[in-house]
């Protein structure tokens, strides 16, 4: 039974990704939503995916869209890459029914696919409303009866540090150097050697973030930042 895993190209889904995949085939799926940063994620999933980590059991990336723009204000922080500040509290940082639409589409796709298990990356101590695993058992139900299909959400690492996460991407050997975890990245593509870059702001609380778990996690930052001044 293949497990169906959504795929951002940030830190948590990209060790996600190569965990289950120890365990299970998996297919990765990104859903695009209209968001600022999407392009520059695009390219760099596409980038980890090859690497030896993913080589084995994964199968090509499947990707979706449910363009939010029409819901989302213009003005949109998400929408204008105008991303909150390095030290926004992530409780400041909510895009309203994010997780609904990704599961949403998602779970159509693995109803079409006989996909019977769905993973995200949530992990602790996320403070948003869609993050719970009431909410998580409650649209697992409501798409089993809507799709006519069994499926199971699950959030492997809910109950797991960004910094235990880390942990396990470095002894499954996942290219860090390769995932992208910001708001506003600035993304090279070079055609000639055929790599992809993405190049992290530094100003954003998702680069925080990232920044701090590295060092909890007590593991070099191989990222690039742009601006280093708020760096640990």
């Amino acid at each position: 039974m293949s497990t169906a895993v959504l795929l951002s190209g940030g830190l948590d889904s990209a060790v996600l990704v190569a965990d289950e995949a120890t365990r299970d085939e998996v297919q990765p799926i990104y859903v695009s939503a209209g968001l600022a940063w999407e392009p520059a994620e695009r390219a760099i999933v596409a980038r980890v995916l090859v690497t030896p980590p993913f080589s084995r059991r994964v199968r090509p990336l499947v990707s979706l869209e449910v363009d939010m723009r029409d819901v989302y204000a213009a003005t949109h922080w998400a929408i204008e890459g105008r991303p909150p500040a390095y030290h926004t509290p992530d409780e400041d940082v909510y895009l309203p029914g994010r997780n609904i639409v990704l599961l949403g589409k998602a779970g159509v796709y693995c109803a079409s696919a006989k996909i019977e298990r769905l993973v995200l990356g949530t992990v602790a101590h996320n403070p948003f409303p869609d993050a719970t695993p009431e909410w998580r058992d409650a649209v697992a139900r409501a798409l089993t009866l809507g799709l006519a299909h069994a499926l199971r959400i699950d959030a492997p690492y809910a109950s797991t540090s960004k910094a235990d996460v880390i942990r396990r991407g470095a002894a499954l050997g996942v290219p860090f150097e390769l995932t992208l975890s910001c708001m506003n990245p600035q993304s090279t593509l070079s055609t000639r050697q055929s790599t992809v870059s993405a190049h992290h702001c530094g100003e954003c609380s998702k680069c925080r973030e990232r920044n701090d778990a590295f060092v909890e996690a007590g593991i070099p930052d191989p990222t690039t930042y742009r601006t280093t001044a708020n760096l640990r």
